[in-house]
């Protein structure tokens, strides 16, 4: 495996093209109204073996009802859910999220599962408890969890919650370095904002950043420009 792969969250290009340029994908639809089954498996079949997969749990395990991304629900949740979903909760609607995820998971032969959550989520003793409870109570089978804490988590914190559970930190370089987890896992939200392009010099920088195994997934505006920008950077320093 590569140690730099580099790919963009979600499909700016047809899967088909997109697969030609660059090796690996965040799936997003994971996150918003997952994908039948059948729709994953298409998109598994009709890339090389080698291509991968990354996706983002589904918004009922880390998002709670009021976060606007719901709105992308095609049905929207029973009355008697709403209260269960969210924030890693030990209740029925997560782990039947839960389940949802890891199936397109194993479908698509993913090796990473990304859990993003809110900057509502917050370090309370509670959010803690939840996180434990959820991730000991799970059936991670092979999966590698890459966690992305939003919001003023302390760094020791952080460290000791992905140390005990088993966690890839996972952050925006350019805005805090992980803290624990091999392969590393970026995700570059733009600096300050979506609509940013990445420099040159950022992406010289990000290169540095890169050491070991590491995932560059790009989720900013010009993500397709940037990302192959950036692939051509990786492989000139292969070169």
């Amino acid at each position: 495996m590569d140690a730099v792969r580099v790919g963009c969250c979600g499909f700016p290009k047809r899967l088909e093209e997109y697969a030609r340029h660059l090796e690996v994908v965040e799936v997003q639809q994971t996150f918003y109204d997952p994908p039948r089954p059948k729709t994953a498996a298409r998109w598994r079949s009709s890339v090389p073996d080698v291509f991968e997969f990354t996706l983002k749990a589904w918004q009922l395990i880390t998002h709670p009802p009021t976060s606007p991304t719901y709105r992308r629900l095609r049905r929207p949740l029973a009355q008697e859910d709403r209260a269960g979903c969210g924030f890693f909760q030990p209740t029925e609607p997560v782990l039947r999220a839960w389940e949802r995820t890891r199936e397109l998971a194993e479908v698509l032969r993913a090796r990473i599962i990304v859990f993003q959550c809110p900057p509502s989520f917050k370090p309370t003793p509670q959010h803690v408890a939840n996180l434990r409870a959820f991730f000991q109570r799970i059936d991670r089978g092979t999966f590698l969890f890459a966690w992305e804490p939003r919001g003023p988590w302390p760094r020791e914190l952080t460290r000791r919650l992905c140390a005990e559970l088993g966690l890839i930190h996972c952050v925006d370089p350019f805005v805090t370095a992980p803290v624990y987890g091999s392969p590393r896992y970026f995700r570059l939200h733009g600096r300050g904002g979506y609509r940013y392009r990445y420099t040159d010099d950022d992406l010289r920088t990000l290169l540095e950043l890169c050491t070991g195994e590491t995932y560059v997934l790009f989720n900013n505006l010009s993500m397709w420009e940037d990302a192959l920008r950036f692939r051509a950077l990786v492989g000139a320093g292969r070169a």
